[in-house]
């Protein structure tokens, strides 16, 4: 969940360092650190407790340059946030280090190495890697061999950017379930957890793979795998650029990404259905055959993606006519199963490097599962390099912490795999073309949503002192209310939480009054009368209902009922765009109460470890 940078070039390469942070800061932005080789051979580094710009503001002040180095911006797991424990981790000034992941057994190493002489600076899991690093070179004057020594002794995951105090510059990568890849420029060379940290340097990239590690010179790269052999990994080039993450008239990262999703769900879309039909052309043929021997799926996710899931559930259910289970993956990985050797094994996550999801995938392997297919956002990511076959949402870059367009993107892909398995079960070429006009239509309903924007302002400038919130919904809203308490808690730091509707009198209903707003999802589906009683329940003891309702929805104006009006809406995509006016309210409730928005205090983007 941190961020590492690394560059070895014929030039300074600090600001360069400092520049792949900035991108990278949405991974983690409680410290930040640097630390280049200068042309005598010493390590210079500085570390900073907060973010980016008070590292660049402590080089302004205390210059440093170099050839080579390495640079991180942490999420604390280990250790408060502190200048101490920042990252890069330092032993006798002869080795330098950053990391990301979690080391298991620290507390032993760190026992160990006690007991040799090492005294230690930091909390974190991370200084006992430097320490072994240092002792390994004394038997080996040679960093790369150091190195293949030391990760022998680690247990946990890990990706590691290393330099020695050496006029010979060199840089050492290696990882093992945390991401890395090695960017290629122009007779130099760079290393991040990320591509986003190096567009505008490389275009081209090295994915490690688990265990690989990389010996980065100026002469070129030589990568070894976890045996210690030779390898070579592909090229890759990606089509992002660097203006691709940039604010533009927005305020907000999460502003622009709810504003962009018209446009993306288009993507999402696009080529993919034709005719009202689903083009066969969105899966590989392979897969579209599998899809005939399906007779359950599992989907594993974690956060937002498991949100999705759950309306997934649903669709497969109700529409396909699949029995369906879906489960947090941390829970997943834990438990003994009861498999179903006919079911697909379907993973979601926007990053595709989320640690729990890509660790359930790796122990589906083992249980018999009929095939694995990921939904995902990154194409170059662990979960689609390890999953048989993937359908990207086509978001883009997401750089809000609280997900947005990941989210609906990741609905509108997942209801196309709905429409390829159900064609083999229950749905009938009538149904596929009703489900294909509604997708067809869909930007345009998103677009119509967004211009609520001033109405839901109103809405949120009612939280400016509320400290809780309950979000109810009921069948597939119900997910979607599960998602707009995310929002909300992320982001303003509101204490929120969803229920199904008809679940108020056992429980929540205790704690309606007229300081508790409740945010209701109202389409106007089978289940709209049951709902409204449920809202009324909630009148009768005086609690602040904001509801989102179809136009169609007759509800009458009544005490204590603030009401926007979502335009008519078919049942199939009613959860996609009742998801969006959510998220707005979230972020303007964040904007009034002056929190960081696009950086929620505690929170990462991209979860990669346990």
């Amino acid at each position: 969940m941190c961020g590492i940078v690394g560059a070895l070039a014929k030039r300074d390469i600090t600001q360069v360092l400092i520049q792949g942070l900035q991108r990278l800061e949405y991974r983690g932005y409680d410290s930040a650190g640097v630390a280049v080789i200068s042309e005598e051979g010493a390590i210079q580094c500085r570390r900073t407790q907060g973010k980016v710009k008070k590292l660049e503001a402590l080089i302004g002040e205390q210059s440093l340059s170099g050839y080579c180095g390495i640079s991180h911006t942490r999420w604390a797991t280990h250790g408060v946030p502190s200048e101490t424990n920042a990252h890069p981790h330092l032993c006798k000034n002869d080795v330098a280090l950053v990391h990301n992941g979690i080391i298991e057994n620290h507390e032993t190493l760190r026992k160990q190495q006690t007991k040799m002489g090492h005294e230690f600076d930091s909390e974190t899991d991370t200084e006992v890697i430097v320490h072994a690093v240092y002792d390994a070179l004394k038997d080996t004057s040679d960093l790369l061999k150091a190195v293949q020594e030391t990760v022998k002794t680690l247990e946990g995951a890990y990706a590691l950017g290393v330099v020695g105090a050496n006029k010979n510059y060199r840089l050492i990568a290696a990882r093992k379930g945390s991401p890395l890849v090695i960017g290629l420029g122009d007779d130099e060379y760079f290393i991040a957890s990320d591509v986003f940290a190096l567009l505008g340097e490389a275009s081209h990239f090295i994915y490690l793979e688990d265990g690989d590690i990389a010996d980065i010179t100026l002469n070129g790269i030589t990568i070894y795998d976890e045996s210690g052999e030779e390898v070579t990994r592909p090229i890759n080039e990606t089509e992002l650029k660097a203006d691709n993450i940039g604010l533009g008239r927005y305020r907000h990262y999460m502003q622009k990404e709810i504003f962009e999703q018209a446009a993306v769900l288009k993507n999402t879309i696009d080529g993919r259905i034709g005719d009202g039909r689903l083009l066969a052309s969105c899966f590989d043929g392979q897969a579209n055959s599998a899809f005939e021997t399906i007779e359950e799926v599992q989907i594993v996710a974690c956060g937002t993606s498991f949100h999705a899931g759950l309306v997934a559930k649903y669709w497969l259910e109700s529409i396909a006519g699949l029995p369906c289970q879906v489960e947090v993956a941390s829970e997943f990985r834990y438990r003994p199963h009861i498999v179903n050797k006919k079911t697909l094994f379907l993973t979601i996550s926007q990053s595709g490097e989320t640690a729990d999801t890509l660790a359930a995938l790796q122990a589906s392997g083992t249980l018999g599962y009929a095939h694995t297919l990921t939904i995902c956002n990154v194409p170059e990511s662990s979960l689609i390099r390890a999953s048989e076959w993937h359908l990207m949402t086509r978001a883009g870059p997401e750089i809000g912490v609280a997900s947005t367009k990941a989210f609906t993107t990741q609905l509108a892909a997942l209801l196309l795999l709905v429409i390829a398995l159900g064609k083999h079960h229950k749905i009938t070429e009538q149904k596929e073309t009703e489900i294909i006009r509604q997708l067809e239509v869909l930007p345009e309903k998103v677009a119509e949503v967004l211009r609520l924007e001033p109405e839901i302002v109103r809405f949120a400038e009612q939280f400016e002192d509320k400290h809780h919130a309950l979000f109810l919904g009921r069948g597939e809203q119900y997910p979607v209310a599960m998602e707009g308490a995310l929002k909300i808690k992320e982001i303003s730091y509101i204490h929120a939480e969803a229920y199904p509707a008809g679940e108020l009198k056992h429980g929540p209903l205790a704690l309606v009054d007229e300081d508790m707003p409740i945010v209701a999802v109202a389409p106007n589906n089978d289940l709209l009368e049951k709902l409204k009683s449920n809202l009324q329940e909630v009148q009768a003891r005086g609690g602040k209902l904001f509801v989102f309702a179809d136009k169609k929805a007759a509800f009458e104006k009544a005490e204590g009922l603030s009401l926007i009006r979502v335009s008519e809406i078919d049942d199939v995509i009613a959860p996609i765009i009742y998801t969006i006016p959510l998220q707005l309210l979230a972020y303007h409730v964040a904007v009034i109460k002056g929190t960081d928005v696009d950086q929620p205090r505690n929170l990462a983007k991209s979860v990669t470890v346990e």
